[in-house]
This record gives structure tokens, C-alpha cells and sequence, in this order.
């Protein structure tokens, strides 16, 4: 499907760990909306591409993160704490995709305006499954801010 503007939804993926981008890859591929991802492997990569800094000068502004909690650099919840205080970047929609299942992590996530907490399967199918409702969500049924 492609969105109603005609052009692909920009995803940024920030997650250090390879095997799982390579199963967010496989599972975008699967879904059914047209997207280009962006994969940064740590912190200060994610903060650099939204503000599009240095090397992400040209890179265009993600319509949705996917955000690992546990990165090396600046973790997840420094990344949405830096979007929090900075205006353009608050209105993009923060799904933090993890392997934590700690309370603390999941209300911490929140307070930090998360939009979504999900924890990561392990398994293929499960992956796909979470992946694919993600996208459909977001871009079938939520009406997103301008860009």
C-alpha cells in the first residue's frame, strides 16, 4: 500500500543489535505498506538523524522511530528525553521496540512520551507479527502530524 501522500513512510530504526535489524528488515518487507528504514546503531547516531546532523544532513525526517532501549553511547530513554526537549522533534511517534520486560523500563518509557512499548519476540513469526501490526497501526489507522 502506498500512504496517501504517494511517497514511502521514512522509518528510523535505532537498534545495535545486527540479528535484529536484519528481522525488522525481513518484516517490513512482509508488511504492506511501502517504507524506506534507516538503521543508526546507538544513540548519538539516532539523535544525529533526527536533528539531521553531520553525516545525516540529507536524510529525510522519519515519520516513526523504532527505539531500542539498550544502546551503546546514549540509550533509549537519554534519545527520547533529547526529542522530548527539542519541538521539532516531539511530534514523531516513538514506538520502543526491546527485550526489556522490567516495570521500571515501561513506565520510564512512557514519562518519557513514548507512544508504544513492545517487547521484542523471540521468534521469526512473533517478530513479524509485532513488526507488521506496527506499521499497520501507525499508517492505516492513526492519522499522523504533518510533516
Amino acid at each position: 500500500m502506498v500512504p496517501d501522500d504517494g511517497d514511502p513512510i521514512e522509518i528510523l530504526l535505532a537498534e545495535d543489535n545486527p540479528g535484529d535489524v536484519r528481522l525488522t528488515e525481513k518484516a517490513l518487507e512482509h508488511g504492506n505498506i511501502i517504507n524506506n528504514l534507516h538503521v543508526v546503531t546507538n544513540g548519538v547516531e539516532a539523535i544525529e538523524f533526527l536533528r539531521q546532523e553531520g553525516e545525516y544532513a540529507d536524510e529525510p525526517r522519519p515519520d516513526l522511530v523504532l527505539l531500542d532501549l539498550n544502546m551503546p553511547k546514549k540509550d533509549g530513554r537519554e534519545v527520547m528525553a533529547d526529542m522530548e526537549e527539542d519541538p521539532s522533534l516531539r511530534r514523531i511517534p516513538v514506538v520502543v521496540l526491546t527485550s526489556s520486560e522490567a516495570e521500571e523500563d515501561v513506565v520510564r518509557s512512557y514519562e518519557l512520551t513514548a507512544n508504544a512499548y513492545l517487547t521484542k519476540p523471540v521468534d521469526f513469526d512473533g517478530f513479524v507479527d509485532i513488526v507488521t501490526r506496527i506499521e499497520d497501526f501507525w499508517f492505516s489507522v492513526v492519522k499522523m502530524p504533518p510533516k
